[in-house]
């Protein structure tokens, strides 16, 4: 495996550089990641945002995840809480880190970064338990998810404007700890 760093990443200073990556990983055309520009701006500056990147020695990202304490006025709240309160689990919304975007570049799947960063971002987390929302079929990003603890919370959410439904799944911190090969 390559030697990569995983530490603090100033997202607003890369976010061009993080969302290709997305765009990549997630098959995003360039319309949308103009779009997904805006929000992730907009995200960062939120209280307590933070995010963590993977680096090859030089310096190149190749995976990112960013979250912040969720907030319910936050639009991805508005959207998922009618479908948690339905299964009396809306109380998830609060006290929670929310995992916003978690993407690793293509040719670097598989090699336990995005476990290295998912776990490394929640351990600093100060809520008690974190949330995530995942496309909702069955994935590898869907077993990292379960691997590490998280669980099916909501199924079949359907988000304005997204063609697939999603699932959001919680867990509670400390995440389940499966060894990482990723160098801090």
């Amino acid at each position: 495996m390559d030697h990569l760093a995983v530490g603090p990443l100033d997202l607003a200073a890369r976010v061009d550089d993080a969302l290709a990556v997305q765009a990549l990983a997630f098959g995003l055309s360039d319309e949308e990641t103009a779009v997904r520009r805006h929000i992730v701006l907009r995200h960062f500056a939120c209280p307590g945002a933070r995010a963590l990147g993977a680096t090859t020695p030089d310096g190149r990202l190749v995976g990112f995840v960013y979250g912040m304490p969720n907030d319910r006025a936050h639009w991805w709240s508005t959207v998922v809480e009618p479908y948690l309160r339905s299964a009396s689990l809306d109380h998830w919304l609060d006290n929670s880190f929310t995992i916003t975007e978690l993407h690793v570049h293509p040719a670097y799947q598989h090699r336990g970064i995005g476990r290295a960063l998912l776990t490394r971002l929640t351990d600093e987390a100060r809520e008690p338990r974190s949330i995530l929302s995942a496309i909702d079929t069955e994935s590898p990003a869907r077993r990292l998810y379960r691997s590490l603890g998280y669980h099916d919370l909501a199924r079949r959410v359907l988000f304005p404007s997204a063609p697939t439904p999603y699932a959001v799944m919680g867990a509670h911190l400390p995440l389940m700890r499966p060894h990482s090969h990723v160098a801090g």
